[in-house]
């Protein structure tokens, strides 16, 4: 059996690394440097998000930015480190535990719910609209209606 989500989490790789881009990457990503973050710091900022609060992975990305006082975060990585945090958190609720990261108020960078995600978008949906939020349907995807306004 491989590993849990809870030991995917842990589990930081030798990271965080900041390190200069090359000139294609510079010209792309209009930075210098970049910071591959450690899984437990994208989770860090996840957990902060209050109730009545969402925060996107454009926003936990420049979190991780400002704190290694790099250019960037790597948007790849935020991104996966964020769908760990998400199942850990679920595996976690499902053992018991009450005090879990609030990975709902996580949304992609245009205010969408995020399939990979526990029970992909549905879940996320209903919690969201429990804690008051308004979730419209948009093709095939969800968004926080008005999402801007409730950023952490």
């Amino acid at each position: 059996m491989g590993k849990t989500w809870t030991e995917k989490l842990h589990d930081s790789k030798d990271l965080p690394k900041t390190g200069k881009l090359n000139k294609n990457a510079r010209i792309h990503w209009h930075g210098d440097t970049m910071t591959v973050p450690a899984p437990l710091e994208v989770d860090e900022i996840m957990k902060k998000v209050p109730k009545g609060k969402i925060i996107t992975i454009n926003e936990i990305r420049q979190k991780i930015a400002k704190k290694h006082g790099s250019d960037i975060a790597c948007p790849l990585t935020c991104g996966i480190f964020s769908w760990i945090a998400a199942h850990a958190a679920e595996e976690q609720r499902e053992e018991g535990k009450k005090n879990i990261t609030p990975w709902w108020r996580t949304l992609k960078s245009d205010g969408s719910l995020n399939p990979k995600f526990p029970g992909e978008c549905d879940l996320q949906k209903k919690i969201l609209e429990d804690e008051g939020f308004t979730i419209k349907k948009r093709g095939k995807k969800y968004f926080v209606e008005d999402f801007e306004k409730y950023l952490a």
